[in-house]
């Protein structure tokens, strides 16, 4: 963060009339990163109340605490009360983010925001300093974050942007204010809370709000409810959309050709407006060639230079858990963990089908979180996807993830639900031999990890 003076940063959260010549060094919420001349943004949280830490960030330099109400342990003219640190969040984030003018895309979708995070990085890289979102700091906290991290010499920024309810892309978008917008597909992820995937893309159009007029917007032409809301109206006419796809004729940009390998795929990217190139991707699965698409599409209609933006698709760089390829001892280990949701499942035992291995091929499957009524269903679905992705065996997790064995049993494929990390473990041991490969899939809160670390170490 560079320095800001107090009162710009604070614009809008406070009505007292603070030092003109203060500056401010950074906003933290973490007790542990409490630094002189900081903003330390005070949450209650289930276990801690940050409002306990205010006391010790004033002693250790902090300039002001953000407090949800007047506490009587600090100066009163150092605290800054506000209802909400949320919303205390977005608003200094708002306030930084306008001192700067880099090209900025918003990613949002229900499946492969990250990766499409990740492939724009690697496109607007290779035209100059460019700042994106950790890991998936997507949030009405991690997003402000994301922006604190902008400076004078930023010239592009991609920031992911995540949703629970209703009205929180549009608060993400409006305070990021991206100069185009990706939304990669509309999936079954926080069906507990919106209810319908009609829902879900009404949430996810909301990026829009924060989009100037004429800004591009990358939208998934193969997703059928994209597809509705174009035909329903419900995309802003001002506007400049661009559809990317695999199946659709009518996309704008699209791919042909599809070859692959264990590490890489290669295909022929067709662009209506700019012509057609060829490209590698360090990734795997027809899921990460539309994300590809997805960054390409929102870069170029930025202006960016076509070829310059499908070259660089080559340097993507995978992150966390998602996709990323261990080999040990003569087997492959595919780690894509980090998250988890019916769309994404289908896509990585897409693509585990067609993996290349000499040996066999186990999946080791966890539960699907936050899908509410429809938990029983999906994961039901996902054993009949597994029954049919030449898997030898499946290995499962967690309480919903029975009905992902009972359904995969049923389609005549050989399935154990293992009641703990070490069952699991022990069942891959005495499973896996040299050339054989394990798909890793599950929700984040499943900690597969766990079972892969153990693998790792006795294999």
């Amino acid at each position: 963060m560079q320095p800001i003076f107090a009162a710009e940063l604070l614009a809008g959260l406070t009505q007292v009339a603070l030092p003109g010549n203060q500056k401010i060094t950074a906003v933290v919420t973490d007790s542990r990163k409490i630094c002189k001349d900081c903003v330390f943004v005070c949450f209650k949280g289930q276990r801690v109340d940050g409002h306990d830490f205010a006391p010790q960030a004033i002693q250790q330099g902090a300039a002001y605490v953000v407090v949800n109400h007047l506490l009587d342990t600090i100066p009163t003219d150092r605290q800054i009360v506000c209802e909400s640190s949320h919303r205390a969040m977005m608003q200094m984030g708002a306030n930084y983010r306008a001192k700067f003018q880099p090209k900025m895309i918003g990613v949002t979708g229900s499946v492969g925001k990250t990766t499409t995070k990740e492939f724009c990085y690697a496109v607007l890289s290779a035209f100059g300093n460019t700042l994106k979102t950790d890991g998936n700091q997507n949030n009405e906290i991690g997003v402000p974050n994301t922006l604190f991290r902008l400076e004078s010499n930023t010239e592009y920024a991609v920031v992911e942007m995540g949703m629970s309810a209703l009205g929180e892309i549009e608060r993400l978008s409006r305070v990021a204010k991206p100069d185009a917008g990706i939304i990669t597909c509309i999936g079954v992820s926080h069906m507990e809370t919106l209810g319908s995937q009609e829902n879900i893309c009404k949430a996810k159009l909301e990026i829009c709000a924060g989009l100037p007029d004429g800004a591009p917007l990358a939208l998934n032409a193969d997703d059928v409810f994209l597809n509705k809301a174009r035909e329903n109206g419900e995309i802003p006419q001002r506007l400049q959309t661009v559809w990317y796809g695999l199946d659709a004729e009518w996309a704008d940009v699209t791919a042909i050709n599809l070859t692959g390998d264990a590490e890489s795929q290669q295909f022929t990217l067709v662009d209506k407006e700019n012509g057609s190139f060829a490209v590698t991707i360090p990734a795997l699965g027809k899921h990460s060639v539309y994300d590809a698409l997805a960054a390409y599409a929102a870069a170029t209609r930025m202006g960016l230079d076509a070829k310059t933006c499908a070259a660089a698709l080559a340097n993507y760089k995978s992150t966390g858990m998602r996709q990323n390829v261990v080999k040990k001892n003569g087997c492959i280990f595919i780690e894509d963990c980090y998250n988890a949701s019916p769309d994404s499942v289908k896509a990585s035992l897409q693509m585990f089908r067609d993996y290349p291995c000499t040996g066999r091929k186990f999946a080791l499957l966890g539960d699907m979180l936050e899908l509410g009524d429809l938990e029983e269903q999906a994961h039901k679905q996902v054993g009949e996807w597994a029954a049919q992705s030449g898997l030898s065996k499946v290995i499962a997790l967690g309480a919903a993830s029975k009905f992902t064995v009972e359904q995969a049993q049923k389609n005549g494929l050989d399935a154990v639900h293992c009641e703990g990390y070490e069952q699991a473990a022990q069942e891959l041991l005495q499973l896996m031999q040299p050339g054989d490969a394990l798909l890793a899939k599950a929700s984040r809160g499943m900690k597969l990890e766990t079972v892969l670390q153990t693998l790792y170490e006795q294999k």
